[in-house]
């Protein structure tokens, strides 16, 4: 038996959203849990996104007079990503969405509202729940005071550079290492993998996801792909690895995201020309890749009553307060701050909705645009990555053959995501902390009762 410098029964590898709820639910089981994180500090992507979590189903659905179920939700996905590598566990995570927002609420107390104003990408009715603030950043924090109150230990600074293995190849625990190249090896019954996924490592980026390679990198700076090179280590299976969470509208040069309310509102996107490149409806992620296919400078144009509307956004008012967007009084005025052809402008603007949309965008929101307006520069970048390994439906890694290997569960950036086989269309707004918190509940709950009775492990 391998000698090491503490044991406990689950060590969770990463303190984003994932590996957060993954501590909670062992911790509420009975076991003795363990958080360590490369970073200095908590959060990874959920505390960079929105903090929507979309569930169908709810009780806050239903008093707020939304009717929704997970067949319904099931169909929004899908609808949009099409049948991929990990299409049970879209309906896997449809189906115990409510129960998950219901567990965080109740069991974690975390402080989460049903989104009333829009819908957003994909989702056919309001379905998703995130804090007052609609910032991930507070998010997180609940979810680490969740983890406080439990007792269990966050060990920030601390990367994991290697899983230990067993004389029969099961993994028992990790090595880790901190800034002072001080080296601790952790015993565990069970290891869930939350790290994230590899939007960070340039490498990674070009041999599985060549479309978005190079485009501007705005996720969690950790998410270097360890989970895939450990899992090339044990033979573990990947899936959807092209696919990736793109955003189009990331505001330059400071890299903040503009809403996407702007858009689904009926803002439109013109290149240099001062011509729409297309349909707009098609998602902040899948229209990333037009976006950054413009050989020159991409605005986004809206109108004061869609200002005011995304000013509603806590968290985005706070960029509009400090002049993220600015504000032309017509169309030759935009113009000329846009440096474009006042004709083209004139004829893009008239032209968009009314009648039948040149590029087939059905959704225009309270289009047509009117004076004065309101626009910024943007650029189409990369939030995520969505490929990862294969996980079975309690969350265990499976090997090339589907078999489990032995203690091993990933969530969150490392496994393959719900959002398509490959590109940015794919990606549901908030399927991202969907399949992350949601699998880290899963990976959690099932970790712990499998320490508990080892008989539980099938």
């Amino acid at each position: 038996m391998a000698d090491f410098d503490t044991q406990v029964d689950v060590l969770v590898i990463g303190a984003g959203g994932a590996g957060l709820a993954a501590a909670i639910a062992a911790s509420d089981l009975g076991a003795s849990v363990a958080v360590v994180e490369k970073l200095p500090r908590p959060g990874g992507n959920t505390g960079l996104s929105t903090g929507s979590i979309p569930g169908a189903g709810t009780r806050f659905q239903r008093l707020a007079g939304i009717d929704d179920n997970p067949q319904k939700m099931t169909a929004d996905l899908l609808g949009l990503s099409g049948d991929h590598d990990a299409t049970d566990l879209t309906r896997m995570l449809s189906e115990r969405s409510a129960e998950l927002v219901e567990w965080l609420v109740d069991k974690a107390h975390i402080r989460l509202d049903i989104i009333k104003d829009y819908k957003h990408v994909a989702h056919s009715v309001p379905r998703l729940h995130a804090p007052a603030s609609r910032k991930g950043a507070d998010l997180v924090h609940d979810l680490v005071a969740a983890v406080e109150r439990r007792g269990v230990p966050i060990v920030l600074s601390n990367p994991v550079v290697d899983l230990i293995l067993g004389k029969n190849g099961e993994v028992i625990g990790a090595t880790t290492r901190t800034a002072q190249n001080a080296v601790s090896r952790i015993g565990a019954g069970k290891t869930i993998l939350c790290v994230n996924g590899f939007g960070a490592s340039q490498q990674m980026l070009a041999q599985y996801c060549p479309e978005i390679a190079g485009a501007m990198y705005s996720g969690a700076k950790g998410s270097e792909g360890e989970a895939i090179r450990w899992g090339a280590q044990l033979n573990a299976r990947l899936g959807n690895m092209a696919s990736y969470q793109g955003y189009a509208t990331l505001m330059y040069p400071h890299g903040e995201l503009l809403s996407w309310t702007t858009i689904e509102k009926g803002g439109v996107l013109v290149n240099d020309k001062g011509l729409r490149f297309g349909d707009e409806s098609i998602g902040y992620s899948g229209f990333a890749a037009p976006v950054i296919a413009q050989s020159g400078k991409v605005h986004a144009i809206f109108d004061q009553r869609i200002r005011d509307i995304a000013a509603k956004e806590p968290w985005f008012k706070e960029i509009l307060d400090m002049g993220g967007a600015k504000k032309a009084i017509d169309v030759p005025d935009l113009a000329s701050k846009l440096a474009v052809d006042p004709a083209a402008l004139q004829k893009t603007l008239s032209a968009y909705g009314q009648g039948s949309d040149e590029f087939g965008r059905k959704d225009i929101g309270i289009a047509p645009l009117q004076a004065p307006y309101w626009y910024t520069q943007v650029v189409g970048g990369l939030l995520s990555t969505q490929g990862g390994l294969m996980i079975d439906q309690h969350a265990r890694v499976l090997d090339k053959t589907d078999r489990t290997i032995p203690n091993l569960y990933a969530a969150g950036g490392a496994v393959a995501s719900i959002s398509g086989r490959s590109g940015g269309v794919g990606y549901a707004s908030g399927s991202g902390l969907l399949h992350a918190i949601g699998l880290g509940w899963i990976a959690g709950t099932d970790a712990a009762n499998a320490v508990a009775n080892p008989s539980h492990s099938r």
